[in-house]
């Protein structure tokens, strides 16, 4: 080896020692398929863009980097806006990487917009058409669950009614996604006052009332902590109707280790409950550039580490 190569390849070794990966675990060619990829012993669900300075811009490379960094699933807010053709390109790359594809939201005009809430025919009618155009998005990425936010909270409607219009608003929705196997799963949020949805135990209320497979709760660990903390004994309480996760560490929304919530604790306390599902990785990353990149993969690979 020339003395230049020498020095070149130590300083790539000290680098990564610093980030506190191994070379065994080193990204050396985030492009190329690993030929023994390290898989996560759960379904951690990356987004585009959370791994963009190592992969590009192109969407199929960052679904190929995510697999070669060992993640089995990946989620995408966003699909029902992309166009056909890119839809369909994602779903066989995520096939042809055996990659479960997580949530997608239901498109319906905003998580405040068009509420259910209120009870008005016209914002029934845009979800429900949200739910029929999600059913073939649904086909083209094979996926199983679609986030939805009913809306807004309505200050002049007694709580009561609020929640009779919102089951009978979901029981409908039910009834259109459960015949093709697909799942809508309610996210309560944390990010307004004005949310007509923000605690586990309301939406557990409200998936035993519509009563179907095809409504569950979407259990955000970041958002559940700044609503009501608590996150293991709630996820205990509303169990039977969890049907799916999301996480992001408080405060800032960034990978687990950055804030409060001791994840690895609540990873196994999941894992060891049985659930099999897809968590996903529905937040920032707390450093910019490739080392924030790798400081997200080892964040996943300390957390899980049980």
């Amino acid at each position: 080896m020339e003395r230049r190569d020498f020095i070149k390849k130590s300083a790539t070794a000290a680098s990564i020692a610093g980030l506190g990966i191994t070379a065994a675990n080193a990204i050396t060619n985030p492009l190329e398929d690993s030929p023994n990829p390290k898989r996560f012993n759960m379904k951690f669900a990356p987004h585009f863009g959370m791994f963009k300075n190592h992969a590009g811009e192109d969407l199929i490379d960052q679904i190929n980097f995510m697999a070669d960094q060992g993640f089995t699933a990946f989620e995408d807010n966003n699909m029902m806006k992309r166009t056909i053709e890119v839809q369909t390109k994602i779903g066989e790359a995520l096939a042809k990487r055996n990659m479960t594809m997580g949530v997608f939201v239901i498109q319906k005009g905003g998580n405040l917009k068009n509420t259910l809430a209120a009870g008005k025919q016209e914002f029934i009618d845009i979800f429900l058409d949200g739910c029929r155009k999600s059913i073939e998005v649904a086909k083209r990425v094979n996926a199983k669950w679609l986030t939805v936010v009913p809306g807004a909270f309505q200050r002049r409607l007694p709580i009561g009614i609020q929640d009779a219009n919102v089951i009978e608003a979901l029981r409908r929705g039910a009834d259109i996604l459960e015949p093709h196997g697909l799942t809508m799963v309610l996210e309560p949020l944390s990010d307004s006052p004005d949310l007509y949805l923000q605690r586990s135990d309301q939406t557990y209320m409200i998936c035993k009332a519509v009563n179907s497979p095809a409504c569950k709760i979407l259990f955000d660990i970041y958002h559940l902590q700044k609503t009501e903390g608590h996150i293991i004994r709630n996820i205990d309480l509303t169990w039977d109707e969890i049907a799916y996760f999301q996480i992001g560490d408080n405060p800032g929304r960034k990978e687990p280790t950055t804030g409060e919530i001791n994840y690895k604790n609540i990873f196994k306390h999941i894992q060891n409950k049985g659930y099999e599902g897809v968590l996903g990785m529905e937040h920032g990353n707390s450093q910019n550039g490739k080392d924030g990149e790798l400081a997200v993969i080892k964040a996943y690979k300390d957390t899980s580490n049980f």
